[in-house]
This record gives C-alpha cells, structure tokens and sequence, in this order.
C-alpha cells in the first residue's frame, strides 16, 4: 500500500490514497473556502423570501461553526479531527454532486495535513470514507455493523454524533443550495455518469407497526450536564426530535441548532398535507421506515395510496396523478433527494405552475432537506423493530 502523508488535493474529487507530492498542492477552487456565507456558499438571497430562508439559514451558519471550526482539540472521547470533519464533508458532498459544495469542502480541506501514513491511519480513514459514501449514497445500506466498523477502528460515541450529523448536514446543505440556485435560475451543472440514489427496497415497509430503539447510548440523566438538560427539555418535544434529541444531545450545542432550523421548517409549512407527503416520500426513497410511518399516520391516505406508497416505484406517479400539486411535489422531492446536483429552474417551476407560491415551494423543499437529514440521523443512530 503507498504511504501517505501530503497537505492537500489539487482537485476536489478526494480519495482515502492519493499521491505523494513534494510541493503543496492547491485547491481546484482555492477563494471557495473563503466565502462569506460558508452555509448558502454566496448565493444571493431573493428578497421576498428574505427572512423565511434566513431563519432557517442562521442556524445552519452557527452549526456549520460548530462542525468545521478551524481547529479541533481531540483527546479520547473525541478523535474526530479538523481532517476527518473536512475529508467526510467532501466525500459527502461529491456524492450529492453540487459542486458549489464540492468546491468549498475541498478548498477547506486542501491546506490540512493527512492523518499519518501507518496501517492502522489508513484503515481508519478508509472505513470513515467509505461510511460517509454509503449513509450519503444510499442510507438503507447502514446498520449496526456499519456502527460496529466505525466503533473497531476507533470511534468514540461522541465521534458517531458528529459523523452523523456532519453527513447529514451536508445533505440538507446540499439540498438548500440546489433549490436556491433553480429558484434563482442557475443552469444545472454535474458530472455525467454519476449514480442517482435508488429508492430504498420496498420489503423494509411492509409492516403496519414500527418502532425505533436508539443504536448508541443517549445521554444518562443523572450525570447529565446543566446545558445537556436544557438542549433535552426544549427540543425533545419537537415531534422530529422526540427519538432523537437523547441520543444527539451527547452534543447538545449542536441539537440547539439542529433544533431551531427544525422548527422553523415546521413552522413555515404552508400546507399540513403537502408537507407530511414531501416527507413521506423523502423518508420512503431513503428507507427510513421510522420517519416513513410516523408521516404516514399524519397523511391518513387511503388503503390504495398507502399501499402504492409503500411499493414505490413508477406506480406512485400514476395513482396520485389525479392531483396536479401532489404529482409535482413527488416529482420534485424524488429528483431533489435522489439527484440534487440535477434539480434545475424547470424542476421548480414545474411546482410554481401548479398554484404554489414561490414562498410555498421553498417551504416544502426545506421540508425535503431536512427530511434527508433526519432520515439518516434514524438510520444511522438506531433501528426500526
């Protein structure tokens, strides 16, 4: 195997080996890392939805703070460095193909030194890659093994927190930005011959009934700090967080961020119905079974749209084709969740044709993100039984 310790890529498509190189190499797009808005990466907001987005943007620039900080002190409890954080962030990033995204993480990750070039560096690197890869690409693949991998090559409980929640910040973040730039009217560009994710399988929602059991240890009460308590009693009654928030609470400043776009997307829905089916179907193409049940007891469809949503697949277009809104929606939420790199200015028109307010398709798009967020947070942190 080649040994390696560099500085950089001088590229942004990032590899766990790569070449040893004597000078420093430079990013593809070196002023990418140094934007003014590191969550939207300098687009330009629309000023009729100026303070809808931007309730929801400002968290996100504070959890971005948090998870990319210029330097990371790491001890035993948490050996997740400014490297790891940066390096999970891109390859994130270049599975979900938006390349403004793309440009930044590896622009920020380019200056950093690599992790030593011993066995065990490079089997640790390689197994938190291909982790990020896999809960990016197609999140139904991650289980308690993956967890177990992760846990082998030396991650702490407080290291999986923030794994998790890096990879699905990038796909929220991912997801924001590709809306903002259909909105906006920029042309799509991405890489030909990239994978789209695939539904997830249809066999995980054959059941009526589900539970969730959290797959780590959450935060014990009794030696629970102050700010873990406070981060626990105001969002664990969110009804997104109400699984979630003992597990995420480990890191609580991050759960308060987490917590406040969350609520702010449910405070902006701007119909009850069309947003659980946006979530329904986000939750269905990633096989969160979970989120996919709890969304469905909300919609109340009928026996025939239940089941159809349960199977997936081109059927679904067909039965809620009668419905102009609900096809464009499902149409939209399934190229945003599967291809965001590939959502164009046509992709949301097609939603503002069907009597939906610009304001209202961006509701339900962050509906969307979020979703995509959280679906890999249920995955990833526990299982359905």
């Amino acid at each position: 195997m080649e040994q390696r310790r560099i500085s950089g890529k001088n590229h942004w498509y990032h590899e766990t080996q790569s070449t040893a190189r004597r000078a420093h190499a430079l990013p593809l797009v070196p002023e990418a890392a140094t934007v003014n808005d590191p969550f939207l990466l300098d687009l330009t907001l629309p000023d009729d939805l100026l303070t809808d987005i931007d309730s929801i943007v400002i968290p996100a620039r504070k959890l971005y703070a948090l998870l990319f900080p210029q330097r990371v002190a790491v001890n035993r409890l948490r050996t997740f460095s400014a490297y790891d954080r940066l390096s999970t962030a891109l390859t994130a990033a270049q599975v979900f193909g938006v390349q403004r995204l793309c440009n930044h993480y590896a622009a920020r990750l380019a200056p950093l030194p690599g992790p030593d070039s011993s066995r065990e560096s490079n089997y640790r690197l390689a197994q938190i890659t291909q982790y990020a890869r896999q809960l990016a690409a197609s999140p139904s693949v991650i289980d308690a093994r993956a967890r177990q991998q992760l846990e082998e090559v030396g991650l702490s409980l407080y290291d999986l927190v923030i794994i998790n929640q890096i990879i699905g910040f990038i796909a929220f973040q991912a997801r924001i930005v590709a809306m903002l730039q259909a909105l906006l009217g920029h042309p799509v560009r991405f890489i030909p011959g990239m994978d789209m994710q695939q539904e997830a399988d249809a066999d995980r929602f054959s059941r009526a009934e589900t539970m969730w059991q959290a797959g780590i240890d959450a935060v014990e009460l009794r030696i629970a700090s102050a700010p873990q308590m406070e981060s626990l009693a105001r969002w664990q009654p969110l009804p997104e967080l109400r699984l979630l928030a003992p597990v995420l609470a480990h890191e609580h400043l991050i759960l308060n961020e987490l917590g406040a776009i969350a609520d702010q997307v449910a405070q902006q829905r701007p119909d009850v119905q069309l947003a659980a089916l946006a979530a329904l179907y986000t939750a269905r193409i990633n096989g969160s079974e979970h989120c996919f049940a709890e969304q469905l007891r909300r919609r109340k469809d009928g026996a025939q749209r239940e089941l159809v949503l349960r199977e997936g697949g081109r059927e679904l277009q067909r039965v809620f084709a009668s419905n102009a809104q609900e096809s464009a929606l499902i149409q939209a939420v399934q190229l945003l969740t599967c291809a965001p790199d590939r959502f164009s200015p046509l992709s949301f028109s097609l939603l503002t044709e069907q009597d939906l307010s610009r304001r209202a398709v961006v509701s339900l798009l962050a509906e969307c993100a979020l979703c995509a967020w959280l679906n890999r947070l249920k995955i990833a942190l526990g299982q359905t039984v």
